[in-house]
């Protein structure tokens, strides 16, 4: 009713099939949908359309926090987003970048169409299609360089102003993209125009990488590339470069406000595990009382480990909960991944003798040393193997042999693997998915729920992803894959 108001024609269906029936059906140019919908989701929808008609401008509509999805509908060429509830000034924006996107391509559409006739106008034309051509290139939204054979740069538009901070007069003809470019990029391009036997296929698709600003900082971007030619001669190059910037800033904000969430939604779990904690405290207090008043040495000693028990325990939890909220950078440092592994594997051999289990050992020999956050690596290992021998104790199957499997492994020259596995009790698929999103625990009163979440972010913070292998009463696999040196600071 508000867009008909607007005087809008506007076409309604109830779902995501109706919908595309419908935009089969009458093909108009701007589409608004929601992303949440019974059947086939907005997603989908955008991914139908584009295939259907890749200039129909698509404009998504979102939830609050459903941040992930509004970056990957901008990543499947959704002309823009709008969050819930929805603001009539925000919906008219993006109406009308959505219309003028479409006027441009119309432009664009009967330039080429009427090209023949156009020629016939000759000059006049000509300083006009020149004239829309650089418009086009100096108002684009993403940054064009456009260089000669020797790398010097004539092309700077308002995109790359915004992306690198320079003005057009302080670049063009007085900086290379030696100045611009990361030095492999630059190489690439320069050995590519000075025909080098070098593959120069991988430049025209659109990679991340850096860029370097004004002042210095690596700017996050998405690039392609190309080299020019001329009667068979090269005259130079063409860069394209998006900037990720604000992609980047709102995938660190979605993963800072699910943790957040998360830390919300852990106080109900914490209190019951302060709770159950300050029980065990208790009945120890209980145990030392009565055996003072008894003269009981052997009760006085039980009850005294069951005091310092609990209180390694709010140790514990108060750690996992301080590493877990605050930000921090990895403390990296020169180590050997198989010192750290054997030392985690000595201190829980007692434990694990003392519960009939058996640790392996499987290292590689040929890993060498890494750049890692020692102490917060040592912490994530040391994590998982305490697991792992809970899992096999916490088994009901008496009649196996219960084994611990600790292994290292290289992965190329970039990343190595830390891998933790048992045949202990295993996981559902429903525990399997809540135990890196929430506070949960499958040691009932005995565990907090922290240690894989603390685990998890520490393997974030180095850039590395940890993965989970696990089916009921056959045991689970962690499987941790860390980054041999320290990835780039991405903005």
């Amino acid at each position: 009713m508000s867009l008909r108001n607007d005087g809008y024609e506007v076409l309604t269906a109830e779902n995501g099939k109706r919908g595309l029936e419908l935009f089969e059906k009458e093909a108009p140019p701007i589409v608004l949908t929601d992303i949440k919908m019974p059947g086939m989701d907005g997603i989908e929808v955008l991914k139908r359309i584009k295939e259907i008609s890749p200039e129909t401008e698509v404009i998504v509509v979102t939830g609050h926090g459903d941040m992930d999805v509004a970056i990957q509908s901008l990543q499947l060429e959704a002309s823009d987003f709008v969050t819930k509830p929805i603001v009539d000034e925000a919906l008219t924006v993006a109406l009308k970048r959505a219309k003028e996107k479409l006027r441009l391509r119309r432009m664009l559409k009967e330039y080429t169409e009427n090209l023949e006739d156009k020629v016939k106008q000759a000059t006049e034309e000509l300083r006009r299609r020149y004239s829309f051509t650089s418009m086009l290139i100096q108002h684009s939204i993403d940054g064009i360089i456009g260089t000669d054979k020797h790398g010097k740069i004539m092309v700077f538009n308002q995109g790359d102003e915004r992306i690198f901070g320079y003005s057009r007069d302080e670049v063009i003809g007085k900086l290379d993209i030696s100045s611009l470019y990361l030095p492999e990029i630059a190489e690439e391009i320069m050995q590519g125009m000075h025909g080098k036997e070098r593959a120069t296929q991988d430049l025209h698709a659109w990679r991340e990488t850096f860029v370097v600003g004004k002042n210095g900082d690596k700017i996050p971007v998405k690039f392609s590339g190309t080299i020019l030619y001329q009667k068979g001669e090269v005259i130079g190059s063409v860069g394209f470069l998006h900037d990720l910037r604000e992609i980047k800033r709102l995938q660190r904000e979605l993963i800072k406000s699910e943790r957040l969430a998360a830390t919300g939604e852990t106080v109900a779990g914490l209190a019951h595990g302060i709770k159950n904690i300050l029980g065990g405290l208790k009945g120890g207090v209980y145990i030392v009382d009565n055996a003072i008043k008894k003269e009981d040495m052997h009760s006085l000693r039980t009850g005294w480990e069951m005091v310092k028990r609990n209180i390694d325990r709010i140790s514990d939890l108060a750690v996992d909960l301080l590493n877990y909220s605050k930000e921090r950078e990895p403390e990296y440092e020169k180590c050997s991944p198989n010192e750290i592994a054997e030392d985690v594997c000595k201190l829980m051999d007692i434990k694990a003798k003392e519960s009939g289990i058996k640790i392996v050992r499987d290292f590689d020999p040929n890993i060498g040393d890494v750049t890692i956050d020692h102490k917060g690596i040592h912490r994530c290992l040391l994590n998982l193997v305490w697991n792992a021998i809970d899992a096999c104790v916490f088994d009901e199957d008496e009649g196996k042999e219960y084994i611990v499997r600790v292994t290292t492994k290289r992965e190329g020259d970039e990343a190595f693997i830390l891998q933790v596995s048992d045949n202990g009790s295993g996981m559902n698929e429903t525990v399997r998915k809540q135990i890196f999103t929430s506070i949960s625990s499958t040691k009932g009163s005995k565990g907090t729920g922290l240690g894989l979440l603390v685990t998890q972010k520490t393997v974030h913070e180095h850039g590395g992803t940890i993965k989970v292998d696990s089916e009921p009463g056959k045991g689970s696999t962690f499987v941790i894959r860390l980054p041999s040196e320290p990835k780039p600071h991405q903005g």
